[in-house]
C-alpha cells in the first residue's frame, strides 16, 4: 500500500522554519492537540505545535490498514489480505525509514525533524509504536482471524493434530520437495554466523550431542527456502480445507538434518536489513551497473530489526543480538507466524467468492478499430480515465495503436514502475523495430522495482529504443506519454497521456488513478519541452500550463494558495481542495495554515502521511483532513483552487512533500474541458471528501477516528459508489463506435 522510494537523509535547512523557537517539549504525533492564539505569527510557534512527526504519522496510517483487517464488515479473506498488507508495509517502513533514522543516530547527528524531534527521540517513539503495532497484528491473527477462518471451514491444525493420511502426505512432501534443498548452517568457532538474506525466514536450532554430556548446546540456522510456497494445502478429509505453514513442516523435521544430535529448541526468525541504495550518480559511469551492484548489497544491508518467536530461548537471543549488532529494543516478538505478510498466499489459495469482495471488471469506455479513429476522437476532445473503474486497456491501446500507425514518427514515455509484464513496453519495442523514434525515460531507482526496470531497459536498448535515466540526482516520477504524428495536411501534431499512476497494468487494477488523453496543442508543446529538459541539456522551459517539479511547481502552488488568501480577503470566492497520498512539505503546510487563518475553507483527502495538524483553533480550524483505506489503494492526486469562481483543477504525479517538489521530476496538468473538470471535482474529489464509510477523520494529534454518520445520513462508500457509476456507463464496442461515427454523433465522456 505504500511507497518508500528514497532514503531518509540529514535534513536540510528549512528557510523560515529555521527561525522557529521551541517553547517546550511538545512534539510529534500522539501529543495533546495544541491551542494557538490567532494573533500569534507562525514563526513564533513551536515546531511540535505546527507539525506532526512524519514517521509517527505513517504509523497512524498503517493502523488504519490494520483496522480494515479488524473490521467485521469486510469479507473474511479481505481482512486476511489487509493484515498481510499491514505487515509488508511495516517491513518496508523498517527497511527505508527506520533504517534512515538509525543511520542518523549511529552518526551522532543532532539535526531535528520538522516537528522538533532529535533522531534519538524519533527512534524511541517509532520503536514504541512499532512494538505495540506488532503485538496488535498478532492478536488480530490469533484472536480474531484464525478463529473465524476455522468457523468458515479453513483450518490450520498443528502438525500433532493431523490424521494419519495427512501426516503421511506431509512426510512425503518434506522428503520430496523440502529436504533436498535445505542447508543446515552450523554456528561455532569454525563456522562464523552466516550472513542471512534480508527478510528471509529462518529456523534457529539448539542441539545437544548425547555423547558429550553437559557441554553447552550447539547452534545452527536453517533457512526456509524462498522457492517454496509459504502455505501448503493438505489433502481434503471432509472436515474442511486444511493448511499448514511450510516453516512448521521444516521445524518438525529438523531431526532429519541433524542425525545423531538431540534437538533441544527451535524458533523461527527473520532479520530486516537497511535497503537504502547508495549510488553516486555523478561518479558512476554506468548507472545501471552501479544500481545492480547495490541491489546485491541491499540483500545484505545492516540489520535494523529482529523478528522472532515469542518463546525464543534466551541463549538464542543473546547470540543474535551480538551477531547482528542490535539492541534489545530492536527485537520484535511474534506470537504466531513470524512473517504475517506470507498469509497473502491464503487469499490467493482459497477460492471462496463469498469470503472476498465481488469482482467487477473495469468498464471499457473507449475502443478503437484503428489508429485513425483514435486520433480523430482525441482531436474532437480530451478523454478522462479514472482507474480502476475505467479500463487501463484504453491507455495501452493509445500506445499500441500509435506504435503500429505508419503516420506516427516518434513516441516518448516515462517509466517508473513497469512491472514484470507490460503491453505498452512491448509496443514501444515494436515501434522501435519499425524504425520509429522511441525514447523512454526509465527510473532505475524506483524503490523495490529496480530489477524489473533494469530488465526492461536492457530489452528496449537491444530493440533500438533510446533509453535514458533522467537527470542526475533526481528521480523521474512524472507520468507522461507523447506521440508525434504527421497528419493528412502534412503538419505534425502531438498527442499526450498525462496521469497520476504508473504505466503498470497490475497496479492499474489495484490503485485508484486518473489520467487524461489529449491533443491540445499547448499541452503537447509543454510535454515535449519537459522531455527535452529531462533527456538533454535544455534549459528549464517557461511553462504556462504544466506545473513541473523541481522547477516551477512549488512556487506556483504557493502562489495559488496566496491567491486564495487574497480572494478571501477581497470577498471573492475562495477555497482549496486536494487529494494526495502524502502531505509533509513544511512550506506548503505553513501556507495552508495562513489560508485557514484568513478564513479559506480547505478540504483535504490524504491517504497516508499528513504532517499538518487540522482543526487547531487559531491555526487550522478551517482545515479538514480525511483518509480513506478501502479495497483499492487511493493513489490519484488532484489539486483544486477556487480561483475567484473560475476553478483551477490539476491532476498530478506529485504529493506535497519535499522529495516531490524539490528532488524529483514531476508534472501536474490542468483539466481544461468543462465536463471533464466537473467529473474530476464531483467524482474524484467529491466522492472522497463525502465518504462516510471507509474514511477516517485525521485529528490534530496525528491520529484518526472513524467518521460517525449523523442520524438518517445515508452511507456513502466512495469506491463502491464509483464502481456502480462506472457500471452504469455504457461500454463502447468497436462496432458501436464505428456506427456512431457513421452517424456523425459524438458523445464525450
Amino acid at each position: 500500500m505504500t511507497e518508500f522510494e528514497e532514503p531518509l537523509q540529514p535534513r536540510p535547512p528549512m528557510d523560515s522554519l529555521g527561525r522557529l523557537r521551541r517553547q517546550g517539549e511538545g512534539a510529534g504525533g500522539g501529543a495533546v492537540a495544541p491551542q494557538v492564539d490567532p494573533g500569534s505569527p507562525l514563526t513564533a510557534l513551536d515546531k511540535g505545535t505546527l507539525f506532526v512527526n512524519r514517521e509517527l504519522s505513517w504509523m497512524a496510517f498503517n493502523r488504519r490498514v490494520l483496522e480494515e483487517a479488524q473490521d467485521g464488515n469486510n469479507p473474511l479473506l479481505e481482512r486476511v489480505k489487509f493484515l498481510a498488507i499491514a505487515s509488508t508495509n511495516l517491513d518496508e517502513f523498517f527497511e527505508i525509514r527506520v533504517a534512515g533514522v538509525m543511520e542518523m543516530v549511529d552518526a551522532g547527528l543532532l539535526t531535528e525533524s520538522h516537528d522538533g524531534l532529535k533522531p534519538t527521540e524519533e527512534l524511541e517513539r517509532v520503536r514504541t509504536d512499532a512494538h505495540a503495532f506488532t503485538a496488535a497484528m498478532h492478536r488480530t491473527w490469533s484472536d480474531s482471524l484464525l478463529p473465524e477462518l476455522v468457523a468458515a471451514g479453513i483450518l490450520f491444525p498443528s502438525l500433532k493434530q493431523l490424521d494419519r493420511e495427512q501426516q503421511k502426505w506431509v512426510d512425503g512432501y518434506f522428503q520430496r520437495e523440502i529436504y533436498p534443498i535445505l542447508t543446515p548452517l552450523a554456528v561455532d568457532p569454525a563456522h562464523p554466523f552466516p550472513v542471512l538474506l534480508n527478510k528471509s525466514l529462518n529456523v534457529a536450532v539448539l542441539l545437544q550431542d548425547p555423547r558429550q554430556g553437559r557441554r553447552a548446546p550447539r547452534m545452527a540456522v536453517v533457512q526456509v527456502p524462498r522457492s517454496l510456497p509459504r502455505i501448503l494445502r493438505l489433502p481434503d478429509t471432509g472436515a474442511g480445507r486444511a493448511y499448514v505453514f511450510t516453516a512448521d513442516v521444516v521445524q518438525a523435521n529438523l531431526h532429519e538434518l541433524f542425525a545423531g544430535l538431540e534437538v533441544l529448541h527451535t524458533c523461527t526468525f527473520r532479520i530486516t536489513r537497511d535497503s537504502n541504495l547508495e549510488v553516486d550518480e555523478v561518479q558512476a559511469t554506468d548507472l545501471m551497473t552501479s544500481i545492480e551492484k547495490e541491489l546485491v548489497k541491499r540483500r545484505r544491508g545492516e540489520p535494523v530489526r529482529l523478528e522472532i518467536d515469542s518463546d525464543a530461548h534466551p541463549d538464542v537471543l543473546e547470540r543474535f543480538l551480538k551477531s547482528f549488532g542490535l539492541d534489545s529494543d530492536d527485537i520484535y516478538f511474534c506470537d504466531g507466524p513470524v512473517n504475517l505478510g506470507r498469509i497473502m498466499e491464503l487469499y490467493q489459495l482459497v477460492e471462496l467468492p463469498t469470503l472476498k469482495d465481488s469482482l467487477q471488471a473495469p468498464r471499457r469506455q473507449w475502443r478503437w478499430p484503428s489508429a485513425n479513429d483514435m486520433f480523430a476522437d482525441l482531436r474532437d476532445g480530451d478523454i478522462l480515465l479514472h482507474h480502476p473503474y475505467d479500463s487501463f486497456a484504453t491507455v495501452e491501446d493509445f500506445v499500441r495503436l500509435a506504435a503500429r500507425d505508419p503516420r506516427v514518427l516518434a513516441i516518448k514515455q516515462t517509466i517508473y514502475r513497469a512491472g514484470s509484464k507490460n503491453v505498452m513496453v512491448e509496443a514501444l519495442i515494436e515501434a522501435a523495430q519499425q524504425r520509429k523514434q522511441v525514447t523512454v525515460v526509465v527510473e532505475l531507482k524506483a524503490r523495490f522495482d529496480e530489477e524489473a526496470n533494469i530488465q526492461w531497459a536492457r530489452r528496449m536498448e537491444q530493440a533500438g529504443v533510446h533509453v535514458v535515466y533522467g537527470i542526475v540526482g533526481m528521480k523521474t516520477h512524472a507520468k507522461c506519454t507523447l506521440v508525434v504524428r504527421r497528419e493528412d495536411d502534412g503538419s505534425l501534431a502531438r498527442y499526450c497521456h498525462l496521469g497520476t499512476g504508473n504505466y503498470n497494468p497490475t497496479t492499474a487494477l489495484l490503485y485508484t488513478d486518473i489520467g487524461v488523453l489529449t491533443a491540445r496543442r499547448e499541452l503537447g508543446e509543454e510535454v515535449a519541452e519537459t522531455f527535452n529538459m529531462i533527456t538533454g541539456y535544455t534549459r528549464v522551459p517557461s511553462m504556462e500550463h504544466l506545473l513541473v517539479a523541481p522547477f516551477t511547481m512549488r512556487d506556483k502552488l504557493l502562489r495559488m494558495i496566496r491567491t486564495e488568501i487574497d480572494n478571501k480577503l477581497d470577498g471573492k470566492p475562495a477555497g482549496i481542495k486536494a487529494k494526495l497520498n502524502n502531505l509533509a512539505d513544511p512550506s506548503v503546510i505553513l501556507a495552508l495554515y495562513e489560508a485557514s487563518r484568513a478564513g479559506v475553507k480547505i478540504e483535504l483527502s490524504v491517504r497516508s502521511v499528513c504532517c499538518l495538524r487540522p482543526g487547531v483553533p487559531g491555526l487550522s480550524e478551517n482545515i479538514t483532513v480525511t483518509a480513506i483505506v478501502d479495497r483499492f489503494l487511493e493513489h490519484s492526486r488532484v489539486y483544486y483552487f477556487e480561483n475567484g469562481g473560475d476553478p483551477a483543477v490539476y491532476l498530478s504525479s506529485a504529493d506535497w512533500m519535499i522529495r516531490n517538489l524539490d528532488r524529483r521530476v514531476e508534472v501536474a496538468a490542468p483539466i481544461n474541458d468543462p465536463e471533464l473538470k466537473r467529473r474530476v471535482v464531483d467524482e474524484v474529489l467529491g466522492m472522497a471528501l463525502l465518504d462516510n464509510v471507509k474514511a477516517r477523520r485525521v485529528l490534530a494529534d496525528g491520529q484518526s477516528e472513524r467518521i460517525a454518520r449523523r442520524d438518517n445520513e445515508p452511507p456513502l462508500r466512495s469506491q463502491v459508489a464509483l464502481l456502480e457509476l462506472s457500471q452504469r456507463r455504457p461500454e463502447v464496442t468497436e462496432a458501436s463506435e464505428d456506427e456512431r461515427r457513421k452517424k456523425g454523433k459524438k458523445k464525450r465522456r
